[in-house]
């Protein structure tokens, strides 16, 4: 390949080239972030409703998140879990600081799925159970465990021969439903509080109060997957906080390093002791870079008092969104699913068109808002006026 001339190339083409063409893209590239505009090769600024999938939690380019990856690239880039270190000692105390109060020890991963597959071995290494529950339309990751639980996946993409344990799914919200269907068979209940990939679907508190007991009474254990509503983004620092339960084991990515990939599985004591020296492994989950990111993250929504905005942006968002093309809203703080009067794709490239960028979601009339925590009342009114300029179904 002549690499002068493929350089000068749409990176959209060159992508094409030699990559496996697996995802649908957007008809833009970025060339820098800032806050939460993206700007374009062509020189467009795109106000940022998407976030990356919920990863840039602290918007793009927050100087204190990159001045902390900064200085740990200098100071230390890598070393594995065969050596303890400071930074990573540190990330695990703050996180542990800010979950539910029963989750005392940490296992970092690399992301979200990495994550909820540990979370399901430990279930079944704890309990000695071959079966799992989890939700209809939920979501938890693309690998052997995470997409046996994810529903429809065998249907469409799971690809893998056989599931590694046997599976059924509690219709969501279902509250008779969980009570029968949680029995001694189970090694555990995954779940996401805000069903992200769903459209933003927020599960009812009694709901999730059967979930509890069900599994409290049974000897299942309970697994909150926060990958995508975990780290701030419902107003809470974890959505299960909104329901007031405490699960047994907690997992999360996405925004938890801002933008560098990263995870974390938390678990209570008690569950801890079913594992011991090998029975986890990940060479670069807990890394010194992404260590300080983690704690760059969480510092950071300390000290702008982020959980605060996020609650007010959501108001604001309720008030004054539910215009033009949208009939209502759903979900929790900045993981929002505006519900319209046509397939939400067509009103994603309309606001597109008006230098706005929103996601769609697995419910197709569901429009998805996943903005960075910074996210400030001009950026809604933004929104707002956008959604207000697109007439709406007759």
């Amino acid at each position: 390949m002549n690499t002068a001339n493929s350089a000068s190339e749409d990176p959209r083409t060159r992508e094409a080239a030699v990559m496996l063409q697996v995802y649908g893209q957007l008809p833009f590239v970025p060339a820098q972030a800032t806050g939460c505009d993206l700007v374009t090769t062509s020189g467009q600024r795109i106000l940022d409703f998407w976030g990356g999938h919920a990863v840039a939690a602290l918007g793009h380019g927050h100087p204190r998140l990159v001045q902390a990856i900064c200085e740990q690239a200098r100071q230390l880039i890598f070393q594995s879990n065969a050596v303890a270190l400071d930074v990573r000692a540190a990330a695990a105390e703050q996180l542990v600081g800010i979950a539910p109060k029963n989750l005392s020890r940490v296992f970092f991963v690399n992301s979200g799925a990495e994550a909820n597959e540990n979370a399901l071995r430990m279930a079944c290494l704890a309990t000695g159970r071959q079966k799992i529950l989890a939700l209809t339309h939920g979501f938890h990751g693309r690998t052997a465990a995470a997409g046996a639980v994810t529903w429809n996946s065998a249907d469409s993409w799971y690809g893998f021969p056989n599931t590694p344990f046997a599976v059924d799914f509690i219709p969501r919200n279902d509250v008779a439903a969980a009570e029968s269907m949680i029995d001694e068979s189970v090694a555990a209940v995954i779940f996401e509080p805000v069903q992200g990939v769903a459209g933003a679907f927020d599960l009812s508190a009694d709901f999730v109060a059967a979930l509890r007991e069900g599994t409290s009474r049974t000897g299942a254990l309970l697994i909150s997957d926060e990958v995508q509503c975990g780290m701030g983004r419902t107003g809470h620092y974890f959505a299960i906080e909104a329901c007031r339960a405490e699960p047994d084991l907690l997992t999360t990515a996405k925004g938890l390093g801002g933008g560098i990939p990263c995870g974390a599985l938390l678990c209570s004591e008690s569950v801890s002791k079913t594992v011991g020296l090998g029975s986890l492994g990940s060479t670069f989950g807990g890394g010194p870079v992404a260590a300080a990111a983690i704690i760059a993250v969480i510092e950071t929504i300390k000290a702008e008092d982020l959980l605060a905005n996020v609650r007010r942006r959501e108001a604001e968002i309720r008030e004054h969104c539910v215009t033009g093309p949208v009939r209502s809203v759903q979900g929790m703080g900045l993981l929002l699913g505006l519900v319209c009067d046509r397939p939400a794709g067509e009103i994603r490239d309309a606001l597109l068109q008006r230098d706005i960028l929103t996601g769609t979601s697995a419910d197709p009339s569901v429009l998805r808002l996943l903005p960075p925590l910074v996210l400030q009342p001009e950026h809604v009114r933004r929104l707002a006026k956008a959604l207000g300029a697109i007439a709406p179904k007759t």
